[in-house]
């Protein structure tokens, strides 16, 4: 094991590289590396000989769930392209079988190099996992290995088909800092599912090579095999396969103390979810505005010169609003009723990005990658905080906010009277209150509206039911804004909405 300096890896293929590339290995991903100790040598027949002789297959807590399940699914008992003879091993290569070459890497899949790294851990008592893809890409900068543009007559490893149509054994290509094969000889498996990097953006060309892979399930191969040519042969190359596959794939042990973190970014498909971010991030790929980012510089303006550090917002769907105003807040308290909805900003808070599927016709989908910088959004998003919580029903440290904004969440609500008589608990004094509300309200909770109906033959405008409930704890300081808003539920379909904003101040 070899010591290698932690440092920022800065991941995603140039758009202007002059190689060839697939969609996912555009974009832009920045992570800080600490220091790990690698494996010298990529982990060889004789060495995997052990794990199996000390009954590696038989013992359950070696291996992951997935992993358990498919050795007992396959029986197996040692990698797939060992094949037993009498006291000893051959190999089956893709035209013959040889004598078991022990110095060669081990061909394996991701369950299997998982289990022998667990496996390790136990009898040593020290921690060894596969490399995330990050910390293959900082080993592969440490070493200072040539770009492929740059390898001349011939590939500085066992690669490109240059010196065989087989591996080798691990030690005869030394590129750098004393390592061997950190590309070449076998593809290397990594602990990293494959997902596009922030920015990514599917091919117009084609839309079923990456976007398939990115569920979690199918984990990215690094370095290249030898018989890796073209694209596959580049630094920047990122295959993806299922766990339990072969692709002449075998792995480098890392040994480690940082815990292993495996960031979420699939796409989110929940309909209800991802109509709610395109309402909220659309404007991105659209010409249609944001009506939370509309409804921000509404919000703004109406406190503009008035006195206000704290914010609740009780109806954050997925965020748009909360970024918008957090800049301009000492402390913004995000809420919203739904958990689905809500793990939707607290990804963007941490990971800086997020992932959603619209509905484009029939069966089709169109693949949207939020990056919070491309919005010009992300300062002070440290003073947010995102809650899951009922707004009919709220805890009761939710209050000493100098301005409350419920946005489209009385229509929402089963008993809106209720929470318009009580909300002026949560405000400070001569704090504001900021209503928008389209007044459509739930049929099944007709006793509970506060207007939109007649009364003595009267109508009883919603404005004129808030107005008599709230009178007794606020003024109204303006006359009403209304703020369009179109909800896409699909490329073709949108449902427009009108809201109403009036803003009310705390007597």
């Amino acid at each position: 094991m070899i010591p290698v300096e932690g440092a920022t890896v800065h991941m995603g293929k140039p758009i202007d590289h002059p190689l060839y590339g697939w969609d996912n290995e555009y974009g832009k991903h920045t992570e800080d590396i600490e220091e790990f100790r690698a494996a010298k040598y990529l982990t060889s027949n004789q060495e995997f000989l052990e794990f199996v002789n000390d009954g590696g297959y038989q013992k359950d807590s070696y291996w992951t769930e997935e992993g358990w399940n498919w050795r007992n699914f396959k029986e197996a008992q040692m990698p797939l392209f060992w094949i037993k003879d009498g006291d000893t091993y051959r190999l089956r290569l893709i035209a013959d079988e040889i004598a078991m070459p022990w110095n060669w890497p081990v061909e394996v899949n991701y369950l299997e190099a998982k289990a022998f790294c667990n496996w390790k851990t136990e009898k040593t008592g020290k921690t060894y996992r596969l490399p995330t893809e990050a910390e293959w890409m900082r080993l592969y900068e440490y070493t200072d290995i040539p770009d492929q543009l740059e390898w001349g007559d011939t590939a500085p490893g066992n690669i490109n088909l240059e010196h065989f149509a087989s591996p080798c054994p691990v030690d005869k290509f030394e590129q750098g800092k004393g390592f061997f094969d950190v590309i070449g000889n076998v593809w290397q498996w990594t602990e990293t599912p494959i997902t596009g990097f922030p920015g990514f953006k599917v091919h117009p060309m084609y839309d079923d090579f990456s976007t398939p892979t990115f569920d979690g399930k199918h984990n990215l191969i690094k370095g290249g095999s030898w018989i890796s040519t073209g694209n596959e042969a580049t630094k920047h190359s990122r295959y993806a396969f299922r766990r339990h596959f072969y692709q002449h794939a075998g792995f480098r042990m890392i040994e480690t103390d940082t815990p292993l973190h495996i960031e979420n970014a699939d796409y989110e498909t929940d309909a209800e979810v991802a109509i709610s971010c395109e309402k909220n991030w659309g404007d991105k790929f659209t010409l249609n505005p944001s009506y939370f980012k509309e409804l921000a510089i509404i919000v703004l303006s109406l406190l503009e010169g008035k006195p206000h550090r704290t914010l609740l917002d009780l109806n954050a769907d997925t965020g748009r609003f909360a970024f918008e105003v957090a800049p301009f807040f000492d402390k913004v308290t995000a809420l919203d009723f739904s958990a689905r909805f809500i793990r939707i900003p607290i990804q963007l808070q941490e990971q800086g990005y997020m992932r959603y599927v619209i509905k484009d016709e029939g069966e089709l989908v169109i693949y949207r990658d939020v990056v919070l910088t491309d919005f010009g959004l992300g300062k002070n998003k440290e003073n947010i905080t995102f809650m899951q919580d009922n707004a009919q029903n709220l805890k009761p440290h939710y209050k000493g906010y100098d301005v409350i904004v419920a946005p489209n969440l009385l229509e929402e609500l089963d008993n809106p009277k209720e929470f318009l008589a009580s909300i002026h608990t949560r405000l400070n004094d001569h704090g504001y209150l900021i209503i928008a509300s389209s007044y459509d309200w739930k049929e099944q909770t007709r006793e509970n509206w506060p207007g939109g109906f007649k009364k003595d033959g009267e109508p009883v405008t919603s404005l004129d039911g808030i107005k008599d409930i709230l009178e007794n704890n606020f003024t109204m300081e303006r006359d009403p804004i209304n703020l369009k808003a179109k909800i896409k539920i699909s490329s073709r379909v949108k449902i427009s909405k009108l809201s109403e904003i009036t803003l009310w101040k705390k007597r």
